[in-house]
């Protein structure tokens, strides 16, 4: 197996997507004027004005071309278990069938997508160990 997307994008949209899934959606309380002032220390999580980090997802993964982000895809199916190692070829395939927009739109939709991409490249023995972000 051999990525046509740079592991150094693979690393990004891990990160990026960690930040994106650590996200959880405001809880609007009519009583409280600043979240901030809250007593719950989740609060400062709360980000539902902010979709600077979706942006960035969906621009990085926009950017790739078409067979880039079909190893993005066919990564994070491996990582999710949908296919093995040794089935990359199928997993390859399956992102294939469908458009760039429609690949994209299933990463952005999969809930533990910096899980699966990680896990995809362990499948493959390769990590984002030195790179970038990640240590």
């Amino acid at each position: 197996m051999e990525l046509t997307v740079s592991l150094d994008i693979v690393c990004r949209l891990i990160v990026r997507a960690r930040e994106l899934e650590a996200q959880v959606p405001a809880i609007e309380n009519d009583d409280e004027e600043d979240p901030t002032d809250s007593d719950d220390p989740m609060a400062v999580l709360e980000d539902e004005a902010n979709e600077a980090i979706e942006d960035e997802v969906r621009t990085l993964l926009e950017d790739l071309a078409d067979d880039e982000v079909a190893d993005v895809l066919a990564l994070a199916l491996v990582g999710r278990g949908t296919y093995d190692a040794t089935e990359w070829d199928e997993a390859l395939e399956a992102a294939n069938e469908d458009d760039a927009e429609t690949m994209v739109e299933q990463l952005l939709d999969m809930p533990m997508l910096a899980g699966y991409l990680e896990a995809g490249l362990t499948a493959f023995d390769l990590s984002c160990d030195g790179i970038g972000q990640i240590d």
